[in-house]
């Protein structure tokens, strides 16, 4: 047992040094490229003066990092910091997996499992022989999970603000104020410190450093990513190469993200009852059976396990 031990620490050893050449590694390739970025500024000025069409939405070398900056990770080491957390999450949950093992853990499960009279348990031994390795995917898949809620919950964020500040662009479009100037006015209303606020700046920088509108339009969309922002950028950028008048696109804007909010919610409450199954069926059912059936069902187990010995007697 000890050298089982001893071997299952080295291993760990091993695998937290693995991790940190990779951090020191990455950490070294992150510089390099920030050197290369700072040696291509003059690229990429001249690439703002380029068609609305021609322009890309640079906020990485790879599409790991454009995940990270639309899920509101915008900081310079968020590559690094999701990359480093997803291998010590791996080392952490393969050292877990393998102490399960090492320790007689998961063997001590299985006997206990194949002592239940009528073969019961064996079924479930499947799950004891997987449970470490599931433990070990939970672990290494973490920092993944928990960047998929964020950006679920950053684009929930902006799908309720959405229609209140179409709404309220509309009106103040309508009162004779312009786009720029109302979209000031709202920033400094109950949706200041939201992500689509905080988009909404960035638009504005965009427009402050010489960028065509339309080209701001279309990298506003992008760094949001969902289909209600889509859908009203096209309307504006299709309203500002036509020279329409902005009021009414606003408005017809505002009334239709309120009706597709409003069929989202008829969706999502027609599918309820469908979504009701699954917890009952999994999570209640089994209780009930359980509860009502589970002395016979002893009782028939120890006549079972009378029978087998009375033969084999």
């Amino acid at each position: 047992m000890t050298l089982r031990i001893l071997t299952a620490f080295l291993f760990s050893s091993l695998l937290v040094a693995a991790a940190t050449l990779a951090i020191r590694w990455l950490l070294l390739r992150t510089r390099t490229q920030q050197r290369w970025y700072e040696l291509t500024q003059r690229a990429q000025t001249a690439a703002r003066e380029a068609p609305p069409g021609a322009s890309e939405w640079v906020v990485g070398s790879h599409a790991l990092a454009r995940w990270l900056y639309r899920a509101g990770f915008r900081q310079p080491r968020a590559v690094l910091v999701f990359i480093a957390g997803t291998l010590a999450g791996s080392a952490l949950g393969l050292t877990a997996a393998l102490a399960f093992v090492i320790s007689g853990t998961q063997r001590s499960m299985e006997q206990l499992l194949i002592l239940v009279p009528g073969g019961v348990g064996e079924t479930f031994l499947p799950l004891v022989w997987i449970a470490p390795w599931l433990v070990m995917l939970i672990l290494a898949g973490g920092p993944w999970l928990f960047v998929h809620r964020t950006r679920r919950q950053r684009v929930e964020l902006v799908e309720q603000d959405l229609p209140l500040a179409l709404e309220l662009l509309s009106t103040l479009s309508e009162a004779g104020l312009g786009f720029d100037t109302a979209l000031t006015r709202i920033l400094k209303t109950r949706l200041a410190g939201r992500p689509l606020a905080e988009d909404f700046r960035m638009f504005q920088a965009d427009l402050l450093a010489g960028r065509p509108r339309t080209e701001s339009l279309r990298r506003l969309s992008q760094r949001l990513d969902t289909p209600s922002v889509a859908i009203f950028v096209s309307a504006l950028v299709q309203a500002e190469q036509l020279g329409m008048g902005i009021a009414r696109v606003l408005r017809q804007q505002a009334d239709d993200v309120r009706a597709r909010r409003r069929e989202r919610a008829i969706t999502f409450a027609n599918a309820l009852p469908v979504k009701r199954v699954i917890p009952l069926v999994v999570c209640f059912l089994p209780g009930l059976f359980v509860w009502t059936l589970g002395p016979a069902f002893v009782q028939l187990f120890r006549m079972a396990d009378a029978f087998l010995q009375m033969q084999n007697f």
